[in-house]
């Protein structure tokens, strides 16, 4: 009796901090998914703690100096200057806070198994900074179990209880990096408690700085959701890239049959073939899934192929560049190659995982001369030397789109769609232009200069 009593008591204090907006709120890990939620729970009234093992962008933080360019640089540095967000490097700072939410990297290793130890490691930080009454959610994107495997299994080895002591939960991020419409604030919330405690104490907590929120049955099915929407994705791009390489073989436009297909007002919706997926969630997700799915004896081939189609895709660009480049007796190796794009999607400075890379590693491992135009991207890491995950190493840098370097190239390859892109004037002066985005043709420009990937190499001249 005297456990359920405090227990409630702990529930009841917590529900009042919430609705006064007083709770403490730490976030481990400040990147594209902790910060944006920093600043939003901040900007309703709570005290963010920030724990962010990079001590660079720690500093940046208290500097009010932002680096995440979804967040308002003005609005960020006003809450820092209230002392809304503060950072530091060690787990500490969690010893004064009533909710704790983890945003940490969930990569795969190079078996394309999950790597869970920024979980683990965070739920570690957490156990030695314990303290009854907290409520900690998980946010990273992983697989089914993880919440009640992982942390609750964790919290409660070390002595603390479930119903007594902590609740829990799983909320999966649903940030789209980039887009203007949508942003944490705006974007429905799931939440899968592990009792009905832990599910509305976190309802309450988002609902008082996001419009909606869904409740789930658990955490698991809160976590399925999360993969299972990368996972639509995946699959459908990983289609419409196949349909593209079958359209290439049958002499038919790709772009023009979708755009067709996307006239029925139901049961369609427009997926656009591309040089690959990228970001921190469709090439990583779907392996988690399929990875669980084994320990119940399900071999996931549907979820497996699309992600083996798409992971090709840069290999798909480079053989065609290699066509491409043969029509004009030019090979590979020693080539002039202009590169625009080397983020993972147009308009945006993030290029993990991005196919554009892959493209620029494929392409300088055949020999050929490349050069990068990003207006968004400064510099890039090629897998081996990616620093996301703590392996720094040297970076390639970006040059600025120039008249020269259009000219000179043998062949010049859109592989991200920014909008600011001048395409008419890139189709203009470029010798040739392999468009993996369509980027011109949705921009309504046509030339014998530009092949696609659904264009008859030997047809085009």
């Amino acid at each position: 009796m005297e456990t359920l009593q405090q227990h409630a008591i702990f529930k009841n204090e917590l529900l009042e901090k919430i609705h006064n907006h007083t709770a403490k709120v730490g976030i481990i890990g400040l990147g594209y998914v902790g910060l944006p939620l920093a600043v939003e729970a901040a900007s309703a009234g709570y005290q963010i703690l920030g724990v962010e093992n990079n001590p660079d962008r720690c500093r940046l933080i208290n500097e009010g100096k932002n680096y995440i360019k979804d967040v308002h640089d003005t609005k960020f540095l006003g809450l820092v200057r209230e002392h809304k967000i503060q950072a530091s490097v060690g787990f500490e700072t969690l010893q004064a806070c009533d909710i704790v939410v983890i945003c940490v990297p969930t990569p795969l290793n190079k078996n394309k198994e999950p790597d869970i130890s920024y979980i683990k490691n965070a739920t570690d930080g957490i156990c030695k900074n314990f303290h009854p009454g907290m409520l900690i959610i998980l946010e990273s994107t992983t697989y089914p179990g993880t919440t009640e495997e992982i942390i609750q299994a964790r919290l409660e080895e070390m002595g603390h209880k479930l119903g007594k002591d902590f609740f829990l939960a799983f909320s999966p991020e649903r940030v789209d990096p980039g887009n203007k419409s949508f942003n944490t604030a705006n974007t429905t919330k799931i939440v899968g408690g592990v009792s009905s405690d832990c599910l509305e104490l976190s309802e309450a907590f988002y609902l008082s700085f996001v419009a909606h929120v869904v409740r789930m049955s658990s955490p698991r099915a809160a976590e399925m959701t999360k993969v299972f929407e990368n996972i639509y994705r995946s699959v459908n791009i990983a289609l419409v890239n196949e349909l593209a390489m079958l359209c290439e073989r049958m002499d038919i436009d790709v772009y023009e049959v979708i755009t067709a297909a996307a006239t029925k007002p139901y049961g369609f919706q427009a997926f656009w073939p591309g040089p690959g997926v990228g970001g921190h969630c469709i090439p990583l997700d779907p392996y988690y899934l399929a990875w669980k799915g084994k320990e119940y004896d399900l071999h996931a081939r549907f979820i497996e192929l699309a992600g083996e189609i798409n992971e090709n895709m840069p290999r798909v660009v480079l053989a065609k560049v290699g066509e491409i480049l043969n029509q004009f007796s030019k090979p590979v190796k020693g080539a002039k190659i202009l590169q625009l794009g080397i983020s993972y999607k147009k308009d945006i400075d993030d290029a993990r995982e991005s196919p554009s890379v892959r493209i620029y590693e494929l392409l300088s491992q055949k020999g050929a001369n490349v050069e990068v135009v990003d207006p968004f991207v400064k510099q890039f890491w090629t897998r081996e030397h990616d620093f996301t995950y703590g392996n720094q190493g040297p970076s390639i840098p970006t040059i600025p789109l120039s008249d020269e370097k259009l000219q000179e190239a043998d062949i010049v390859i859109i592989t991200t769609d920014h909008t600011d892109f001048p395409y008419a004037d890139i189709v203009k002066k470029a010798k040739v232009v392999f468009d993996t985005r369509n980027a011109a043709g949705f921009r309504k420009i046509e030339s014998s200069k530009i092949f696609k990937l659904s264009t008859r190499v030997s047809q085009n001249h």
